[in-house]
């Protein structure tokens, strides 16, 4: 991975301006400005120190090719069922690749069973890339007012469907105006789920 890429990517992730990056990691606004631009490709020790002590790996490792630990946060517990609360607790951190680390931003730890027949089960991590749209079946992590679940998404013109996959468990469906209301809206889709025996 680049220097360009892990600087945007966590730019993207932590929503902060160049200048707020520029003070964590202790250089300038023009450094930040021109690693955001690909301009640098390494780093001198001290500011690659700096910067692997916020993204939390060595950075100088990782631009030399070396393989290195990448993890992303486990955060909350989500049900795949319904009416449960999304907990924003911290529950630590799972190791990722490379490409997972790029393509994710964290995990969420699954309560139910609702999603049992694509392999989500409860215990079970499923990996999440934060975004506010889906293709219609995929995947998502959806918000029901202030409830969170893991579902199949369906939008259709005057209707949202969330679909279990557990023939035990019952669809909803929502229309456009009770979608608008609750509000229900998608967090992220599921990229893939991790389960441990």
């Amino acid at each position: 991975m680049k220097l360009q890429q892990l600087i945007r990517r966590y730019k993207n992730q932590t929503h902060q301006t160049n200048e707020q990056l520029a003070k964590q990691f202790h250089v300038s606004e023009n450094t930040v400005s021109r690693w955001l631009r690909g301009e640098v490709t390494s780093l001198q020790e001290e500011t690659a120190h700096n910067v692997s002590a916020v993204l939390g790996f060595d950075v100088s490792a990782m631009l030399k090719g070396k393989a290195i630990t990448l993890k992303q946060p486990v955060l909350g517990h989500v049900k795949a069922g319904y009416d449960l609360f999304l907990e924003s607790d911290y529950l630590g951190e799972e190791s990722v690749s490379d490409e997972e680390y790029q393509q994710g931003d964290f995990f969420l730890r699954i309560s139910g069973n609702s999603m049992v027949m694509d392999g989500i089960s409860d215990g079970s991590l499923v990996y999440v890339r934060r975004c506010d749209c889906v293709e219609n079946g995929a995947i998502a992590v959806v918000a029901i007012g202030e409830e969170v679940t893991v579902k199949h998404f369906w939008k259709e013109q005057d209707r949202i469907i969330l679909k279990a996959a557990n023939p035990d468990v019952a669809d909803r469906v929502f229309t456009a105006q009770e979608a608008q209301q609750l509000p229900v809206s998608v967090l992220g889709r599921v990229l893939f789920c991790k389960r441990y025996f």
